[in-house]
């Protein structure tokens, strides 16, 4: 009977987790369910994305194919294609990669250490029907939109960006005063957005740095999402809250967002880790490990 374990890596970006399949000599097919019970920090490996790297048809250097722990597909995660890049910068042994993903082609390249990825994400977009929303709103740096009773609402007022998805921010003055694991699915869930949307929390400390919670669509409270440090940093400079060159603290640590005044392309730079390699049982769904990653063990006294 033929071997029915796949090899994967467990990666991170500051603690933003992922469990990677390399699908590009055969294909990984997985259904939401399956992908929900790999996912579950109870019983499975537990990730926030579970990430295939496939051939590219668009002369790339991989295709990069992104899923939630629900089991949803999604087309855009930063952290992600940081950890992609980190593998496929080692592997073509260049100093830049070009990734295609399902939000068009982005562009991975080293730092000042292996581990140390930036990825340029593109150019933001702003118009209500591009995040989208489902109605029209000619000012998207806030629009209308409030939990809680109209005359003392707990949050209102987002900002609204699409980074290759759709984001909501809430300028708070501090991002731990509220219940992220209530307010967050209400709000991911809102009608106004038909695509639904990732919820931040955003406190801004100063010209050059931000504090943000993210509650990640599909996925929950997260210790880390690139692509909402994007769109809080744009953001931000869009309502003359801090200048374009910013860092984002998130609970797993601060990522470095340039929006480049020449082109308005989106620079996302930070630290990545390879947690450990393993195998998983398609049949099963059970795993072993491998092989350590990054982490060094600490000497048995």
């Amino acid at each position: 009977m033929a071997d029915a374990r796949i090899p994967f890596l467990k990666m991170n970006g500051l603690g933003n987790d992922f469990v990677v399949f390399d699908a590009r000599q055969a294909s990984v097919a997985l259904n939401p369910a399956q992908i929900a019970a790999i996912g579950s920090r109870d019983s499975g490996i537990g990730f926030d994305q579970m990430i295939t790297v496939e051939r590219s048809s668009a002369g790339a250097y991989a295709f990069m194919r992104i899923h939630n722990r629900d089991g949803s597909q999604v087309d855009a995660c930063g952290n992600a294609t940081r950890c992609i890049g980190r593998l496929l910068l080692g592997e073509a042994g260049l100093a830049a990669v070009t990734i295609e993903t399902n939000a068009g082609l982005l562009h991975a390249f080293a730092r000042e250490s292996e581990s140390n990825v930036a990825v340029d994400m593109g150019v933001p977009r702003f118009d209500w029907q591009s995040i989208p929303l489902a109605e029209e709103f000619a000012d998207t740096t806030q629009i209308e939109l409030q939990i809680g009773p109209i005359d003392a609402p707990v949050l209102h007022s987002p900002s609204v960006v699409n980074v290759g998805n759709p984001h909501a921010i809430f300028w708070v003055e501090d991002i731990d005063a509220y219940e992220l694991d209530k307010l967050g699915p209400l709000l991911e869930n809102h009608p106004i957005f038909p695509q639904k949307a990732n919820i931040s929390l955003a406190q801004v400390d100063s010209p050059r740095e931000i504090r943000l919670r993210v509650w990640e669509r599909g996925v929950g409270i997260t210790l880390a999402c690139g692509t909402a440090a994007c769109a809080t940093a744009v953001a931000a400079a869009r309502k003359g809250l801090c200048e374009r060159d910013v860092d984002v603290h998130l609970p797993g640590g601060a990522i470095g967002i340039e929006w480049r005044a020449s082109d308005d392309h989106i620079i996302m730079s930070g630290e990545t880790e390879i947690e450990f390699e393993g195998l998983l049982d398609l049949e099963t769904l059970k795993y072993e490990r491998t092989a350590a990653g990054d982490a060094v063990a600490e000497p048995v006294s």
